[in-house]
């Protein structure tokens, strides 16, 4: 709905006629409001009776990349297609078989110059059943002595399938996406005798060492990181909705799906398959930020201080009289705070995230792409109003940009004016209601969003978690959703370390067949990451520090969220 307000002089600026444009402004925000709603109605009335919604625009993103500029000489090459290489394409392969060829029916009198290289690249992918006699001896004390098979031949799993099938049958579903169903019958094209039951479990059964090498992953990443990305996303199980969660930075990818998605919950995730409650500083400091009443915490302060497993943490705030479910809910969050930080978890550690609640804990960072997206979405009432969001949006880009050169290069002396400039844009007065909301919003968040003066480490936007958990909506849109525990544990576990491995330069299909086949050449993810972190901060110490490097060390402090 688009009202023009008329032109108002300064003779009829009566208190009554200041009052009306904003009452008609907070009806056209209710309005758009009520108009999204019910559009959002026809949506899924529409999908019930197996027809098409509106389609779903998403808006542009924060930044777009900058076009070559070639006369200036940075030797981008006119013309060349984005991500074409610049040298010799086979310069890096390896060859595995050199053949001379020779030109058929050559006249008399021809004689040899030179053979000419030509590389060829092609995939070998052929059935290949070899069966092995194993001999077998008799002792002379009875008893018999049977030949064992030759390491690598047989997955540590156990059966009768090939090590390298069932790489190739882990590669296809969890790499590839390809679904069970389609991967039977590629695997029939190929001449296996293999039945649906026998590839379901090769997929989903005795995968227990790939599960432990993923809890090996968070517990590195996470007390190696300094900071962490995450994200959720739906997921559906057994015909419900649930919710996936990813956790991750440069080094390392964790997801876990699980039924709903809160706060406790996330510190669920983190903590992984191991429960363990800690009553410590962290704990005490979150039951005070949150409202806990002192009595309870001087409770919690009394030994013991450590719980392993949620029934003896049960039974521990049973023994001290907390039942109210908020004073749970309180004490149970703090002391999963408690038992991350004993595990060697950074109480400084930054999570950054799109700003929903339940990311914030520890040292929290906000997207400022999320933090921008609201205007985006706003439907402008007059030209009035269009020109006021885009200039807000722009004075926002401005900031951005402002605050992705201090990453570069952090200057103590522009924090003060980085915040004035952000206390400015915030505070202005627009006379639209929803803009206002916007700007509350990001008033709110500050602390959060201008977590990277203190720490230029951590980007300004979330889309590398973005990034790692649209793999999971790509699987949504083609799979559907999983049936059995097993396979989504098994969906999570191998989308945790091919995205590790792909992170930590890892070839996948190499790391498959050296676990499958448990041959144990290839290093273990998590010690991996512990050597590239340790690599990445002995590299940080050797560059030369930033003037405000001594501050920002100084400012740093245990935090929790309020």
């Amino acid at each position: 709905m688009k009202i023009e307000l008329p032109e108002i002089g300064p003779e009829a600026r009566t208190p009554l006629v200041e009052t009306l444009p904003g009452l008609i402004r907070q009806l056209l925000d209710r309005v758009a409001e009520l108009e999204r709603v019910n559009q959002e109605l026809r949506d899924e009335n529409a999908r019930l009776k197996g027809q098409k919604g509106r389609p779903d625009i998403k808006p542009s993103t924060l930044e777009k990349p900058d076009k070559p500029n070639a006369a200036a000489g940075d030797g981008s090459g006119e013309g060349r297609r984005r991500g074409k290489p610049t040298g010799p394409r086979t310069a890096k392969l390896v060859i595995h078989e050199t053949t001379q060829v020779e030109p058929p029916d050559l006249p008399p009198g021809a004689t040899f110059r030179q053979f000419e290289p030509i590389v060829v690249q092609d995939l070998k992918r052929e059935t290949w059943n070899t069966q092995y006699e194993r001999a077998r001896y008799d002792l002379p004390g009875g008893g018999s002595v049977l030949a064992p098979l030759p390491a690598g031949v047989l997955p540590v799993e156990g059966g009768h399938f090939g090590a390298k099938l069932v790489a190739f049958i882990l590669s296809q579903h969890y790499q590839a996406l390809v679904t069970q169903p389609v991967l039977l019958e590629q695997l029939w094209d190929y001449g296996i005798d293999i039945s649906a039951g026998q590839l379901h479990r090769i997929l989903t059964e005795n995968k227990d060492h790939f599960h432990q090498e993923k809890a090996e992953v968070l517990a590195a990443g996470l007390t190696t990181a300094t900071y962490i990305g995450t994200d959720d996303t739906s997921a559906r199980h057994q015909g419900k909705n649930g919710y996936t969660t990813a956790i991750g930075n440069d080094l390392f990818a964790y997801f876990e799906t699980t039924d709903c998605k809160s706060r406790l919950n996330f510190l669920h995730v983190l903590q992984g398959d191991r429960r363990t409650y800690v009553i410590n500083e962290t704990t005490v400091a979150y039951g005070q930020q949150q409202g806990l009443p002192e009595a309870l915490l001087n409770n919690l302060k009394n030994e013991p201080w450590e719980f392993a497993g949620v029934e003896a943490w049960k039974a521990r705030l049973a023994e001290l009289g907390i039942r109210s479910e908020r004073h749970v809910r309180i004490a149970t969050e703090g002391a999963l705070l408690g038992g991350l930080i004993d595990r060697g978890v950074s109480p400084n550690l930054l999570v950054l995230s799109d700003g929903a609640l339940q990311f914030v804990i520890l040292l929290h960072a906000a997207c400022w792409i999320h933090a921008e997206r609201p205007l985006i979405k706003l439907v402008p009432h007059n030209d009035e109003h269009r020109a006021v969001i885009e200039a807000l949006r722009g004075q926002i880009w401005q900031l951005y940009k402002d605050l992705k050169a201090y990453q570069l290069n952090p200057d103590p002396a522009q924090k003060p004016i980085l915040e004035a400039c952000f206390d400015s844009l915030v505070d202005q007065r627009t006379g639209y209601p929803n803009v206002q909301q916007v700007l509350k919003s990001m008033r709110e968040m500050k602390a959060d969003l201008l977590r990277v003066l203190e720490h230029p480490e951590i980007p300004l936007h979330n889309n590398a978690a973005e990034s790692d958990i649209r793999e999971f909506v790509k699987r949504r849109k083609i799979s559907g959703g999983t049936r059995s525990s097993a396979g989504r544990r098994c969906r999570d576990t191998f989308a945790s370390l091919k995205k590790t491995c792909r992170k930590l330069g890892v070839c996948f299909w190499d790391y498959l067949k050296d676990r499958v086949a448990g041959l144990g050449q290839l290093s273990r993810l998590a010690d991996i990451i512990r050597q590239q972190a340790q690599e990445a901060a002995a590299k940080k110490a050797a560059a030369p520090s930033p003037s405000g490097a001594a501050e920002t060390a100084a400012t740093n402090a245990v935090a929790v969220p309020v």
